[in-house]
């Protein structure tokens, strides 16, 4: 099936009027409204489960920034108070002269492990990471995305998500050898779009890479078909796509992009002629997407990331909407080090403030899953996922995917990862709860 630009252009006058609805279903991060509880907070006897005590609490959803007790119940925040009796809880973390945010909220991760020759197991990333939700993108396409339900989604205990790739096989190949779009005949649009719709409780829509080495002489087809499996899907699907050596000019596949699909490598260099800065201007068809509200989101990876397009990028007003790390097998080798920690400290050192980057990595990516109200703040009633951080203050020296260095002045370090009021790490409780 091969779309007529008319029949492109037809297809996308259609979604037009839900455009500014481009959103998942369900709540978007921090909420006005209470959210319920499984416990009574005015409760004066209560007993928390656990206390996250003394840090300087950073929290973009509610714009708080200050010294702060965390206390939990019931797998939720319970209350977020300058001082809290250590009495009243049966655990207390002492995070005194650390930070303490929102559980990371990671929108580009590969974790079909076993299966994908890239995927990493989830759980065993989070305390490396403080990553308590994490988005995988594309690892599994229709035909096996019920495996990757059941097995890596339902047997995890961090969060996930997914996008389904346009892609039949997904990244269920030898992805870093051979393409998954070289047959055309893989982008089923029905049968990908069916699984998008029947999955959406997790599935934020379609996944497509668009570089020569994936896509051969398919050009910018595989990301109509990706856009048009998503259109079928329902307005709330989006299309997250691969940017970096691609066959077309990256200003056609950033003009083809709709409101709230999601460029992924924005600061790549992997191709001669296809970065969004080039001479050092930025694109003006990147500054006309990001108008239209297509979403910029960093994708680090092994080979994604270059300091000499980001920097003139954000000098000239693209900063990322989302940081997201792009940890797989191949990529946590690499010399740029892409645990999304360190991947934040690299914007810190490219003078983004702190809240702003933590905000870039939990409210800002929950908005975009907008499936779980509360998700990505510290607001009472929301998942207790917590992550506590030292900041290391001292010279640093960062590496991006080309081996350019830059030099910083700090950088985060996490040093206590909680998900759903659990500190994560070994031995598991006992017995194992899965969630």
């Amino acid at each position: 099936m091969t779309l007529s630009r008319r029949e492109f252009l037809a297809g996308n006058a259609v979604a037009a009027a839900a455009a500014a609805a481009q959103v998942a279903p369900g709540a978007q991060g921090a909420t006005e409204t209470p959210l319920p509880l499984s416990f009574d907070p005015k409760d004066p006897e209560l007993k928390y489960d656990l206390l996250v005590a003394g840090g300087t609490v950073i929290d973009p959803g509610q714009r708080l920034h200050a010294r702060r007790d965390v206390a939990i119940k019931n797998g939720q925040i319970a209350a977020v108070v300058e001082s809290i009796p250590k009495a009243r809880a049966a655990q207390v973390i002492d995070a005194t002269g650390n930070l303490v945010t929102p559980g990371l909220v990671d929108l580009h991760c590969h974790y079909y492990h076993q299966v994908s020759r890239i995927g990493l197991p989830a759980d065993e990333m989070m305390g490396l990471t403080a990553t308590t939700t994490g988005v995988d993108a594309g690892d599994a396409g229709y035909s096996s995305f019920s495996g990757f339900r059941h097995h890596v989604i339902g047997q995890s205990r961090t969060r996930l998500f997914a996008f389904i790739h346009i892609s039949a096989i997904g990244l269920t190949g030898d992805p870093l050898k051979v393409g998954e779009m070289l047959n055309i005949d893989y982008a089923d649009v029905d049968s990908c779009a069916r699984a998008v719709a029947e999955n959406r409780d997790v599935c934020l829509g379609v996944k497509v890479r668009l570089s020569k080495n994936v896509v051969g002489q398919n050009g910018i087809e595989p990301l109509r078909r990706a856009i048009r499996a998503a259109q079928i899907a329902g307005p709330w699907a989006r299309v997250m796509c691969h940017i970096g050596n691609a066959p077309v000019p990256l200003a056609e596949v950033l003009e083809t992009m709709r409101p709230g699909d999601i460029v992924t490598h924005a600061y790549s260099n992997a191709g001669e002629t296809n970065a969004i800065v080039a001479g050092g201007k930025l694109l003006p068809q990147a500054l006309e997407a990001r108008r239209r509200g297509v979403v910029f989101d960093v994708g680090h990876g092994g080979g994604s990331f270059d300091f000499t397009i980001a920097e003139p990028a954000l000098a000239q007003g693209l900063a990322p909407d989302t940081i997201s790390s792009d940890v797989h097998s191949a990529s946590i080798q690499s010399p740029g080090k892409p645990l999304l920690p360190w991947v934040l400290s690299k914007f810190l050192s490219l003078g983004i403030p702190l809240d702003a980057v933590i905000a870039k990595a939990t409210i800002e990516p929950a908005r975009i899953i907008g499936r779980v109200p509360g998700l990505g703040t510290l607001q009472v009633g929301a998942p207790a996922d917590v992550a506590v951080f030292r900041l290391v203050e001292g010279p640093v020296t960062f590496v991006d995917t080309n081996k350019h260095e830059r030099r910083g002045t700090q950088y985060l370090e996490p040093i206590k990862t909680i998900r759903q009021g659990r500190p994560f790490g070994f031995p598991f409780p006992d017995p194992f709860t899965f969630t």
